[in-house]
């Protein structure tokens, strides 16, 4: 098995589910270790697994605790596309047996499932999913998504929905290479910037109305 960091991703235009069948008939033997399967899954897989772990953000509330964990894994997966590169991962981890058995029945749900998501995302608009620099680009605004999900708003409606639904449709649109979907999830990580910036902006509001309102109370009295 190759180190770490010499397993790089393999540039592809195929759908996920063709990425899944050929993952599905190079497994062999008993069991696969993480890195070997992340080597062969690529990039695509990363991206699948940021989707899933988007998913309980797409409540209109925050959810304490959940939300710093899973943004350093996004974090992670956005700079492992990047460099284009299986990301920094505990050794221990990498190292994980799975059992080839209970892989195969898994990549043949995911295969059937990923055949229906390509009904509605689909290669077009290529301008923004292909090539070295866009992609590259794209891990970028994953970063910025993951990065948005840190934001201290505890408790503010949508605060964690607008940049989960950010990495939802970039990673979406990265597996499909839809640049319709990437260019949503653009368009989600200007609008989560607004409202972070508004909220921002009306807390310092709030703060520096404070004195005039003290000051109020006191000629009240």
């Amino acid at each position: 098995m190759p180190a770490r960091m010499s397993i790089r991703f393999q540039d592809t235009s195929l759908g996920l589910s063709d990425t899944l069948r050929n993952v599905r008939a190079a497994v062999s033997g008993d069991t696969i270790t993480l890195a070997a399967l992340l080597g062969l899954i690529g990039e695509q897989g990363l991206l699948l697994f940021v989707m899933l772990l988007m998913v309980p953000f797409l409540l209109p509330v925050s959810i304490p605790g959940m939300s710093t964990v899973f943004s350093l894994v996004v974090i992670l997966v956005g700079a492992g596309v990047v460099m284009n590169r299986i990301p920094w991962l505990p050794p221990r981890l990498l190292a994980h047996a799975i059992a080839v058995d209970r892989l195969i029945p898994a990549l043949d749900k995911a295969i059937g499932l990923t055949l229906r998501i390509e009904r509605v995302i689909r290669p077009r608009w290529s301008m923004l999913t292909h090539g070295a620099t866009l992609n590259r680009w794209n891990g970028m605004m994953i970063i910025l998504s993951g990065a948005l999900l840190l934001m201290p708003f505890v408790m503010v409606p949508f605060s964690n929905t607008l940049p989960g639904l950010a990495v939802l449709l970039l990673a979406a649109g990265m597996i499909q290479r839809d640049g319709v979907f990437v260019l949503m999830g653009y368009v989600m990580v200007l609008v989560t910037l607004i409202y972070f910036g508004a909220l921002i902006y009306g807390v310092v509001m709030l703060g520096a109305g404070l004195p005039d309102l003290a000051a109020i109370k006191a000629l009240l009295r």
